[in-house]
């Protein structure tokens, strides 16, 4: 006889037997769980699935409670969600493992890193284009300039070297990019102006006709590409590479107009009008303050970078040489300023270098070429004598941390000295330059979205960023405009990421079960033209890193990310609940793998002792090879007599079918 009850304010039937999860799925009411299998007796491990009677205001388990009649059941209000979600954080709580690998995570375009990796140490560099072309759509410029946020957090620092992840974008791009071309939808007959032909405008434009909306770029200068064309120096970034890049947007159908400033020859309202939505990516092409005394008297660094690259790399020598500054801009002014000739190349930083926030590679570079750095020294006058230029330094010292966590540079009174260059140059930041009429900031950027069909995109938004910063703020900006032109939804990010922890705090024994054939070889080199040319022209300093050196490259990556990243339970559900991994700190499982299966691979740090597996393997396979050992929190599950799982578990796999967490999944990864 049917069972009548109350199920979130509705009457609903139940057949004897049936539970009160059972009930709800056939009502079209979702539940979530982690430890009920339909093949497998109840479990009821997990407690994600729970409701409330509201007549004994009791919690219960839905996947094996069984109604009774006139029973009031509660299954979606607040409260119940909040009991949900604190089953979930428990359980995260005490899950080890790395749900992305980190080299993705700190991408800040999130491209799918271990994935192109993988693809190129394989050799197929046409799929690692594909993979990387999803959030990058400038590899060939951003292989020869991204300053490697992925190596910065690549598990490999652990012991030894990080993956050279960059050469992989870059030897993909440079091998593949121009047979490479995507499917590109209808359009729609939407169309959007971009203003700024630079990273974020580029990457704009890209992700728009991606989704089928019609971008037209206006360029103020006679060409494109933004900083790539005149704020970095040709031999990081040969102009031919860049304008071999661009050439793929035109076979695109993206649409440039050039010479086209706005305030001056094209006017917002006027496109706000003819567009259905305007896109500003204008940069921040404005040097920022050194603030010292006679200021003026100096060039800024953009300024120069320009005013050499619109020369045809023909500047007159710049004679003796100063630099204030210690970031990537500050080491493309030096390095510039040796090629033109200069054999006095100065850079000048109020911290140590151990604090510059340039690249290490760059800094090296720098040295290599001649380029002498003075440290803990900040400007304090800049004037003019007898056709020189005098500038006055002050010693610094390093005094508590200041808000970016690096010790603050206290001066030392007392302590000033002048020296006496032909040029001096401040490259210390850039800051925007809003149109006139656009809302900005308190530091003068532009909000993202600014109004009605107006929208922003890299640096003018966040302040000077690298490349692949703005080419991410770019898609962001296109994903807004797809949203509000054709009702795209936006792109739904994953926000659970149980991280292994920093690689500083990890071992070698903490890694190594990943993959048992991790090669141990040095980090292949990049090789460069001589230290001569590099001094005497503007050649490319490096070459692309070749097939066969990527294949063993890539033989060194661990491929850290979880196996089952994509299909993981608990992470969805934790995602679906809001959830916070750190929610509950506390000490979390030790390390502890089993790869002695040539095809499976069991981490126990991700096990939350469901028991799916065991009653999966009992009572689905009639086997009884797995079993929780020991009690409490240190309770894990494994084989009998700790043997192993057996050659014959690869021909049936049903318990990985069943794990809701990857805490047993098979070893190779798609």
């Amino acid at each position: 006889m049917s069972i009548e009850f109350i199920l979130d304010n509705r009457t609903v039937t139940a057949e004897p037997g049936e539970t009160i999860l059972e009930v709800a799925r056939k009502n079209g009411i979702e539940i979530p769980t982690l430890c009920r299998d339909e093949r497998i007796s109840k479990t009821t491990s997990c407690f994600v699935c729970v409701v409330k009677d509201l007549k004994t205001g009791k919690f219960i388990p839905s996947c094996s409670a069984c109604p009774a009649p006139g029973q009031n059941i509660d299954s979606s209000s607040d409260e119940v969600k909040d009991m949900r979600r604190t089953a979930l954080n428990l359980l995260l709580s005490e899950h080890a493992g790395d749900c992305e690998a980190p080299c993705t995570i700190a991408c800040p375009a999130h491209a799918n890193v271990e994935e192109y990796v993988r693809a190129g140490k394989n050799g197929n560099f046409m799929e690692a284009l594909k993979i990387i072309k999803q959030r990058i759509p400038l590899p060939l410029s951003i292989g020869r300039v991204c300053p490697r946020f992925c190596e910065k957090q690549c598990r490999r620092n652990v012991y030894g070297q990080p993956v050279a992840i960059n050469e992989f974008k870059r030897t993909a791009a440079d091998i593949c990019y121009d047979e490479y071309m995507e499917d590109l939808p209808v359009l729609s007959g939407k169309k959007a102006a971009i203003i700024g032909g630079g990273p974020a405008g580029l990457s704009a434009a890209y992700y728009l006709r991606l989704g089928g909306v019609a971008p037209v770029i206006f360029e103020a200068m006679p060409e494109a590409g933004g900083m790539l064309r005149y704020g970095i120096p040709e031999y990081r970034l040969p102009k031919a590479i860049l304008d071999r890049e661009l050439a793929h947007f035109e076979k695109m159908g993206v649409e440039f107009r050039f010479n086209s400033k706005i305030g001056e020859n094209i006017s917002l309202d006027e496109l706000k009008k003819e567009y259905d939505a305007v896109i500003l990516a204008v940069g921040c092409w404005s040097g920022s303050s050194i603030r010292c005394e006679g200021e003026e008297l100096a060039l800024s660094g953009i300024e120069f970078l320009r005013d050499v690259v619109q020369s045809g790399n023909s500047l007159a020598n710049p004679g003796r040489v100063a630099v204030v500054g210690g970031g990537n801009s500050a080491m493309d002014c030096v390095r510039t300023a040796v090629r033109l000739g200069s054999t006095d190349v100065n850079c000048f930083y109020r911290r140590t270098e151990k604090e510059m926030p340039a690249e290490k590679l760059e800094i090296e570079e720098a040295k290599e070429e001649g380029v002498k750095f003075h440290f803990l020294a900040a400007p304090v006058k800049l004037e003019k004598r007898n056709g020189v230029l005098a500038l006055t330094f002050r010693k610094m010292e390093l005094g508590e941390p200041d808000a970016s966590g690096r010790r603050k540079p206290v001066e030392v009174p007392g302590s000033d000295y002048t020296l006496e260059f032909d040029t001096v140059i401040a490259a210390i930041g850039q800051k925007t330059s809003a149109p006139a009429g656009v809302p900005t900031d308190r530091h003068g950027d532009i909000p993202q979205l600014t109004g009605e069909k107006l929208y922003a995109a890299g640096d003018c938004v966040s302040g000077a960023a690298t490349v692949v910063e703005g080419v991410a703020s770019g898609r962001a900006a296109a994903n807004l405009v797809l949203k509000d032109l054709l009702g795209i939804p936006l792109p739904v990010e994953h926000s659970i990421y149980v991280s292994r922890g920093n690689w500083q705090s990890l071992s070698k024994e903490d890694l190594v079960f990943l993959r048992d054939d991790v090669s141990d070889s040095p980090r292949e080199e990049l090789k460069y033209i001589s230290l001569e040319e590099r001094k005497n022209s503007f050649k490319e300093v490096n070459f692309t890193m070749t097939p066969e050196q990527l294949a063993k490259e890539g033989a060194r990556c661990i491929e850290c990310s979880c196996t089952d990243k994509h299909d993981c339970a608990l992470r969805k559900h934790g995602e679906c609940y809001h959830c916070d991994p750190e929610a509950f700190p506390g000490a979390k499982q030790k390390p502890s793998y089993d790869i002695r299966h040539p095809k499976i691979i069991q981490d126990r740090s991700k096990c939350i002792k469901c028991g799916v597996c065991v009653k999966t393997c009992k009572e689905v396979v009639n086997l009884t090879l797995l079993s929780p050992k020991l009690r409490g929190f240190a309770t894990y599950v494994g084989t009998a007599f700790d043997q192993g799982f057996p050659a014959g578990c690869s021909d049936c796999g049903k318990c990985i079918e069943a794990c809701p967490t990857g805490a047993l999944d098979w070893r190779i990864k798609k």
